[in-house]
């Protein structure tokens, strides 16, 4: 069956003369439709067991609301233990590649394991129908992926393509998931991927592209977020929108230490995992019972600060239960993603800004709604790493052109100040990349000052015969380095030299190093002279070390350089560059 497919794949590429690249376009057009119909499967699966547990479907806040305080507590408890049994039956499938599909595309084949994948999905159904504080989204695409790798292997497609079509299929996800084509493409190009080439992105664009026509084709559909119309903004009230940006780049970092170090504690408690989770849930019931906001990803919650009027303690009140509330959840254990609770924290931080500022410029700035749009884009840019697709993403959702400015100023500070405090990035695989860049910009300004190490086989300019023949018998080498009084290098004397007046019986006694000494017969290194100009010098040069001088002018002999050395930051360099 496989084997047919294949020859049809082959076939209907030469009939219509398809080169590789024109055929993956076609590849992401299915992959973009089958990535939108995982995408509605998860959520109507969400919106079924809603109704089957507590009769009711929709926004958790609601659900949370109706139910009886025992109830709030006994309905995460219970579906955090069903999502580590859950997760505990997914670690015992075997599974020959990693079902992370961010892995799946930089670092492996491109094979997502299905049986593997399928159970995280339903564990992370168990957490987020019971209420946990964790967003839907990262299954969703995960699912999306996994439909993109099955299409490729059917069809067999080799790792390279495989790969790209699994990308393909992650953003069709998070463009089914937000209603936000291109900012569903450049999330996977910009975190994914690592850069934006045409070769990857044509497809990645056709699929999202597809997602959301299919999206808008079924019944069901609304945007992601209702925003109101973005106000005009005044010129000097731009330099609010850079201290915001300067606010959410600090205040990012902040929330991811925090979720690493819920998930550090949780993890020395030894809890297996069943319970694990089920402490988790439990402490998300106990916190609804007085702030039943604390349930579901924080969807419904946004939608209101963005139409409502709110109090300021009730906001606070609200953010620093969400964010003690999703930290408990993602650090217990729970699969599923943080990107629709990190837009609430965004809008939360930027809706408080906006109404400090407007109790202080109460004629002379927007309303606070417009610096909660921001501040949702600005903590997502700052906590992802990903500034571009942050700014693409909140001006889809608006699609109004006024919010352009102060959100580009709002998310490139942000991106800045969280990179100056090291504040990484929510995902691993952009910490992976992030590590890479930083050790391949050390390991490319590496300077020979750093390998040097001692010469051992130096000896001055009147160093006598038997003192050049003691130093070639105890050392192995080639040649001795010879300096002068002032241990300025000289030049070498080679083992050659000294073998040639052996084997010719000619006269040692009274004559010394001066007599042998091959001046600029060597090339010298110095200090500052990079590892690609010194690798060139050893290709030249079939010894092991070559000397090292304080400077062409000053030749103080420092030491040696070996080669062993020199290969091993070289290939240091390379494999981060392959990685």
């Amino acid at each position: 069956m496989r084997t047919t497919l294949l020859k049809y794949r082959l076939r209907i590429q030469r009939l219509f003369h398809f080169s590789p690249s024109h055929s993956m376009l076609l590849w992401a057009v299915v992959v973009g439709f089958l990535g939108a119909l995982a995408t509605i499967l998860f959520r109507e699966c969400i919106l079924g067991l809603q109704l089957l547990l507590t009769g009711e479907s929709g926004s958790f806040v609601t659900i949370a609301k109706s139910l009886s305080w025992h109830w709030r507590v006994v309905l995460p408890t219970l579906g955090g233990v069903i999502a580590g049994v859950i997760l505990l039956l997914a670690k015992r499938v075997p599974a020959a590649a990693t079902s992370d599909y961010m892995e799946a595309v930089t670092i492996g084949d491109g094979n997502i394991p299905v049986r593997h994948s399928l159970l995280r999905s339903l564990s992370s159904l168990a957490t987020i129908v019971s209420g946990g504080s964790i967003g839907r989204e990262g299954s969703m695409v995960q699912l999306a992926a996994l439909a993109a790798s099955l299409v490729g292997r059917i069809t067999y497609f080799e790792p390279s393509r495989l790969r790209l079509l699994v990308a393909c299929g992650a953003a069709a996800g998070i463009t089914s998931a937000y209603n936000a084509p291109i900012a569903g493409a450049f999330f996977v190009t910009e975190i994914v991927l690592g850069a934006i080439v045409m070769e990857s992105f044509g497809p990645v664009v056709v699929a999202s592209v597809v997602a959301n026509i299919t999206m808008r084709a079924l019944p069901g559909y609304k945007p992601a977020y209702e925003m109101p119309a973005f106000p005009d903004i005044a010129g000097g009230e731009i330099a609010l929108f850079v201290v915001l940006g300067i606010l959410a780049g600090i205040a990012a970092p902040q929330f991811l230490r925090l979720l690493h170090f819920s998930k550090r504690q949780f993890q020395k408690t030894g809890l297996p995992l069943p319970l694990r989770l089920g402490l988790g849930g439990l402490l998300v019931g106990l916190m609804s019972v007085w702030v039943p906001e604390v349930w579901g990803n924080g969807y419904s919650v946004v939608n209101s600060l963005l139409h409502t009027s709110w109090l300021w303690w009730s906001i606070v009140l609200i953010l620093i239960a969400k964010v003690v509330a999703t930290a408990v959840t993602t650090g217990s254990g729970a699969v599923g993603g943080i990107f629709t609770p990190t837009l609430f924290v965004g809008a939360a931080i930027g809706l408080l800004f906006g109404a400090v500022v407007h109790v202080i410029f109460p004629n002379a700035s927007s309303p606070p709604f417009a610096y909660a749009i921001v501040g949702m884009g600005a903590f997502l840019a700052a906590a992802t790493s990903a500034p571009l697709m942050a700014i693409l993403m909140i001006f889809e959702m608006t699609l109004n052109y006024q919010v352009m400015l102060p959100l580009m100023l709002s998310c490139v500070v942000a991106y800045f100040i969280a990179r100056s405090l090291n504040g990484g990035s929510m995902y691993d695989i952009t910490l992976k990349r992030n590590r890479d860049v930083q050790e391949r910009m050390r390991l490319r300004g590496i300077h020979m000052c750093d390998l040097i190490r001692p010469a051992d086989t130096v000896l001055p300019m009147d160093a006598p015969f038997n003192e050049i023949s003691r130093l070639f018998l105890k050392y192995p080498v080639k040649y001795i380095y010879i300096v002068d009084d002032d241990n300025h290098y000289c030049g070498v004397v080679a083992l050659q030299d000294i073998t040639s007046v052996l084997l010719d019986k000619g006269e040692t006694e009274n004559r010394v190093a001066a007599d042998f000494v091959r001046r600029e017969f060597l090339h010298v290194i110095t200090p500052e002279m990079s590892l690609g100009n010194a690798l060139q010098l050893f290709l030249d040069h079939q010894g092991e070390r070559l000397p090292i001088v304080r400077s062409l002018a000053e030749p103080v002999l420092l030491g040696a350089i070996f080669k062993s050395a020199l290969l091993e930051a070289y290939f240091q360099l390379d494999n981060v560059k392959l990685a």
